[in-house]
C-alpha cells in the first residue's frame, strides 16, 4: 500500500479479549494480557504509516460494574503498563505523547499518580499521540463539558449576555478530546458504538471486523487504510 496521506487519527474499540481467552481454553481475564500485547503491535503500525493520533477505548464507565476479580486484574494491568511506559525508550525515541481521557479521579490514587506522571513526561512529544479512554463514556464526556461551561459562566469566564459565544467550537474545547478521528475500528464482531466518542465521530468512517482484538492483523489494518482512501467522504453534503 502507498503511504496514507489522509489518515491522521484512528480510534479503536478493542473488543474481544475475554472471548479470545475462552477460545484458547484459558481463564477469561488472561485475554487482557494478549490484548495489551496486540496494542504494542498496533502502535508500531501507526508509527510505520505515520498516523498522528490513536484513541483507544480502554476502560469504559460501564466496565466498573464487571466482577471485582476482572476489574482488579485490569487495574493491575494498567498499573504495570503505565509504570513501564515511564521508562520505555520507545516512547522518547519515537516522541510518543501519552494521554488519558475520562474520569481519572475514579481510579485508585497510585494509578492516578502513574497516569499523571506519564502525561507530564510526554506532554511535549509530537510524533504520535495515544489517547487512552479510561473511566470513559461518551455521554459522561458531554455532561462533563456542560458542567465546565456552567462553571465558566458562574465564575465569569463566559459572558452570559453573549450566549452566541457558546458554539460548537467552544463546546468541543471543553471535551476530553478535541480531535475527530477519520477512522473508527471495532474488533470482535459487534456492530454498535457503545458510548464511544459520540461527538467526535459524527463524520468518521466506521469499520467493523469479526477478528477478536488479539487476533487483529496488520493485513486487516492496511486493508482498512486502503478502503478509507477509496471512500468518498461527503460530510453530510
Amino acid at each position: 500500500m502507498e503511504e496514507s496521506k489522509q489518515v491522521k487519527h484512528i480510534a479503536i474499540i478493542m473488543d474481544g479479549n475475554r472471548r479470545f481467552a475462552q477460545k484458547q481454553g484459558l481463564d477469561k481475564v488472561r485475554g487482557h494480557d494478549s490484548g495489551a500485547k496486540k496494542l504494542g503491535e498496533v502502535i508500531e503500525w501507526c508509527l510505520e504509516y505515520r498516523i498522528k493520533e490513536l484513541t483507544l477505548y480502554t476502560f469504559s464507565m460501564q466496565n466498573f460494574s464487571r466482577e471485582k476479580r476482572e476489574v482488579d486484574t485490569l487495574l493491575n494491568l494498567f498499573r504495570k503498563h503505565f509504570e513501564k511506559l515511564k521508562d520505555d525508550n520507545k516512547i522518547s525515541k519515537n516522541r510518543i505523547r501519552v494521554r488519558v481521557i475520562g474520569r481519572i479521579h475514579m481510579f485508585p490514587e497510585d494509578l492516578q499518580r502513574s497516569i499523571y506522571e506519564i502525561m507530564e513526561k510526554t506532554k511535549t512529544h509530537d510524533n504520535l499521540t495515544i489517547n487512552f479512554a479510561m473511566a470513559y463514556g461518551g455521554r459522561e464526556e458531554i455532561v462533563d463539558a456542560v458542567r465546565k461551561i456552567a462553571e465558566d459562566v458562574k465564575f465569569g469566564s463566559i459572558n452570559i449576555t453573549n450566549i452566541d459565544s457558546i458554539d460548537e467550537k467552544m463546546f468541543a474545547s471543553k471535551l476530553y478530546l478535541n480531535s475527530d478521528p477519520e477512522i473508527v475500528i471495532r474488533t470482535g464482531g459487534d456492530k454498535r458504538t457503545s458510548n464511544f466518542l459520540p461527538w467526535q465521530t459524527i463524520y468518521s468512517e466506521w469499520f467493523f471486523t469479526t477478528s477478536l482484538w488479539p487476533e487483529f492483523s496488520k493485513e486487516e489494518f492496511v486493508k482498512i487504510l486502503d478502503e478509507f482512501n477509496s471512500r468518498e467522504r461527503r460530510f453530510g453534503k
